[in-house]
This record gives structure tokens, sequence and C-alpha cells, in this order.
């Protein structure tokens, strides 16, 4: 982050970066009893918060609030998306773009209502001793952070994380149902994936088709045979990254490639997909990316994965948060610091100016990142082992077609 603040900077403009730690257990536990109270989605509440007191005091320190930019990645993009459709897409004039990293509109899991969490509410309210009390949330209200924080704790390991739900408020209606009636905030944004982002997130041990299946067994039948054919066993239809035809063994498996592919395409490379194409439509600048670049300490058979890009988007030449045996930086030829240098001079640009590619020192033999379009859909990618460049944005496009199609009957979301 220091150094796109470095650049925002020296363009003599001030910028506040709010840091929000998602604590999802916390900040999405529901209930019908907390919905009552209009207590839904308080993650997002307090993001939304912390919008409004930007706009209220930034210029106390030198701040414009007409320029705000907000960004994030995996939850954190995902809560951008979210926030671009709040209220139905409501315009209360918060930020003037958004940056979405592995994380869009369209959430990455299913959707449901306050009744969906309920089972989960009354653990809490039973492990906290408030289960009886004549009033539940006034209970919890007076339980320890420590008591609190280890109940959910335990929870989470049992059931993993909450996530946000459709409360009729501040999130109305799926994602892709906002997408489709125009129902999001216009303004301008940068929105990608990386290649790989299903190997990071996705099974492990596929070796066959019928293991594939297996991960497959929410789905209706019928549909689960179209995403099997539209994702066949055939390296050449899946792989865009830069791994080659590989098929890799233990513990990942000889069809991991195939199953990494479309666990890539549910969790954010289709919604990316669908997210630009959205925004070309309405006339909307949308600049879409794949990163495309396997940092040290990485398998090559996860690739490009999920949160990869982050150590290069801020330049990170130091590790800061890294271990030391997956700094992405450590031991890598100069064209990944190059990458490095690039991107997050582009990001700075944006934030700045709305445009990716009016930076000071910007290679002249690198092309424009060009603004997303139905006639061109266009991603640019990051990459370092080549000159990074732009591509069609169409690999994979009979499986990311066939989600975004039945995002709203199949995928919930």
């Amino acid at each position: 982050m220091g150094y796109v603040m470095h650049m925002i900077l020296t363009k003599n403009e001030s910028r506040t970066f709010a840091n929000a730690r998602l604590f999802v257990n916390v900040g999405f536990l529901n209930s019908n009893e907390l919905a009552s109270e209009g207590l839904t989605n308080i993650g997002l509440r307090d993001q939304r918060l912390a919008m409004h007191w930007v706009q209220e005091n930034i210029a106390e320190f030198g701040g414009d609030s007409n320029k705000v930019t907000i960004f994030g990645e995996s939850a954190g993009g995902a809560s951008v998306g979210l926030h671009l459709t709040a209220y139905a897409g409501r315009n209360d004039s918060l930020f003037r773009a958004a940056i979405l990293q592995s994380g869009n509109p369209i959430f990455y899991a299913a959707q449901n209502g306050s009744h969906a969490y309920q089972a989960h509410f009354d653990e809490v309210v039973a492990r906290t001793g408030c289960d009886g009390t004549s009033d539940r949330v006034q209970c919890l209200r007076q339980v320890s952070f420590e008591q609190l924080n280890a109940t959910l704790g335990a929870l989470y390991l049992a059931r993993g994380n909450l996530g946000p739900i459709i409360d009729g408020d501040i999130v109305q209606n799926y994602g892709s149902v906002h997408l489709q009636r125009g129902e999001f905030v216009r303004v301008p944004i940068i929105t990608g994936a990386n290649s790989d982002e299903g190997a990071s997130l996705g099974p492990q041990g596929i070796n066959s088709t019928e293991d594939f299946k297996a991960t497959l067994a929410s789905l209706p039948a019928s549909f689960r045979n179209e995403i099997l054919r539209a994702y066949p066993d055939d390296l050449s239809v899946n792989v865009v990254a830069s791994l080659g035809q590989q098929r890799p063994g233990p513990p990942y498996g000889a069809q991991f490639r195939r199953s990494a592919s479309y666990w890539g395409d549910v969790y954010f490379i289709a919604a990316r997909r669908q997210t630009a194409t959205t925004w070309a439509s309405h006339g909307l600048a949308a600049y879409s990316y794949r990163f495309n670049t396997i940092p040290h300490g990485v398998p090559p058979e996860v690739g490009a994965g999920h949160f990869k890009e982050i150590g290069y988007m801020f330049r990170n030449y130091l590790g800061t948060g890294y271990r030391p045996d997956i700094f992405p930086f450590d031991g890598m030829p100069e064209s990944h610091f190059e990458l490095a240098r690039f991107m997050s001079s582009g990001w700075a640009s944006f934030i700045s100016d709305l445009d990716p590619n009016v930076w000071p020192g910007r290679p002249a033999d690198v092309g424009a990142w060009p603004e997303y379009s139905i006639e061109s859909p266009t991603n640019f990618v990051f990459d370092a082992n080549v000159t990074s460049h732009t591509e069609i944005d169409d690999f994979r496009k009979e499986g990311i077609d066939l989600i975004n199609q039945y995002a709203l009957e199949v995928y919930h979301r």
C-alpha cells in the first residue's frame, strides 16, 4: 500500500485508506431476531459507516470527498461489489470509482435470508449462556469479547464462515438480479481475477471424471452433466495459465486442472466476466484483467492462484506480512519487479485519474489497457514471464456462459 499511496501523493492529492478486517462471523451473524431489529449484514453496514465518515471528514485532512475509490480483494472485493449494488444500486455519492480483485457484485457463494443462519445463531446463544433469556440479542451484547470470540471461533472451525444475506434492505436481491436490472452505482471500475483461482480454493485428489463429478453433487443432475461436457478432460480447453499441458500427481490428481478451472470460474472468473460485460453494456468504463504470474514459494501445480497478485499490486518488495518461504520476490528475475512496478503504477493511476494508463514512465512497448467492450471484450494479462499484453476474453466460454446463465436458478447468487 505504501507505494500506491506514494504515487498518488506525488500528484498532490490526498487519499485515505481505510483497512477493514472482515470479522465475518461477527459482522454476518444473522437470525430472525437480528433481522427484526434491522441488524442484518452488520459487516457491510460498518463499512458503509466508514465511507460516510470519509465523506464528512476527509476535507479536514486535505482530501477531496469527490475523489474516493473503494477497493478490495476476495471477501474485500465482494464487499466492494455489494456496495455497488447496495440498496438496489442507490447512489449515496460515497465513492467515484471501485476496484474489485477476485470479488464481484455476484457473490461467490449462495445467498439466503436470515432463516438460513438461525441454527448458527441459536448455537451461539446456547454456548454463551443466553438461551432461555427474555431478550437473547440483548444478552449477547453483555457477553465478553473473549467469550464471544472463542465461541464464534469454535463454530467457524465446525461450520465455516458466515456471509451476507438478502435482507430486503442493504442487500435487496441476488447480485445477478441487480446486474440484470441495472441496479448498481454507475462508476468506473477495475475488475479482475487470477488465472488459477480454483487451484487455490478447489478440491484436490481429482484423478477421474467420477472424482470431478463427485465435487458437483450439490448441482441438479441434468445441469451437472452439462458442466461435465463444458469442462472436458482436455487441457487445451481448460488451461489458460502459463503452466503448460501438465497433469499433476498427488495430492492434486491427474484431472486437477479440469476441476480447478471449473471452481475458479464458479468462485470468481465467471462473475468477473459478467460484471465487465454489464458495465460495458451500460456504456461505463470497466478495465478487466487476468493475473498470470507465479510468485516465489508457490507450487507450479497451484499456479497463479488466489491472492497471488497482492504482493505485486502493492509493490511489496520488502515482503511485509509474508513468511520468508512465500516472499513473492525472493530469488525471482527482474521481470517480477518490473511487473510490480507496472501494476502498482496502473492502480495508482486509476485511483488518481480514473485511467490505469496515464502514469509517468509507462513502457512504450506495452500496449494500452483498453476499456472492456461488447464488441471487443478484452482483458489485460499481467505476466512476468512474457511482456504483459491484452487478450480477447473468450476462454472457457461454454462453461462460463453456463455458470452466468444459471447464476440465480442453480447457484442462488
